[in-house]
């Protein structure tokens, strides 16, 4: 299955969130989506997002610069 990459390097917490979270609201459940982000805290808040909104974080790496989550929509 593959999933689209969504650039939010160079924004800071909380926008990473209420971004992805926008995002995922216009996708159907299933549907997965690679975020990435260049905020430290991202690394804290995203796993608690998709714990708190009932999506399944399937995989976190660690990138240049920052990190990129793969997420699936719950």
């Amino acid at each position: 299955m593959s999933a689209d990459i969504y650039d939010l390097r160079g924004l800071n917490c909380p926008l990473p969130v209420l971004k992805t979270r926008k995002r995922l609201e216009t996708m159907p459940g299933g549907s997965r989506l690679w975020v990435e982000t260049s905020d430290p805290l991202a690394v804290i808040d995203m796993p608690n997002f998709c714990l708190s909104d009932g999506h399944r974080l399937i995989e976190t790496v660690t990138i240049e610069g920052g990190h990129r989550f793969h997420i699936e929509r719950g």
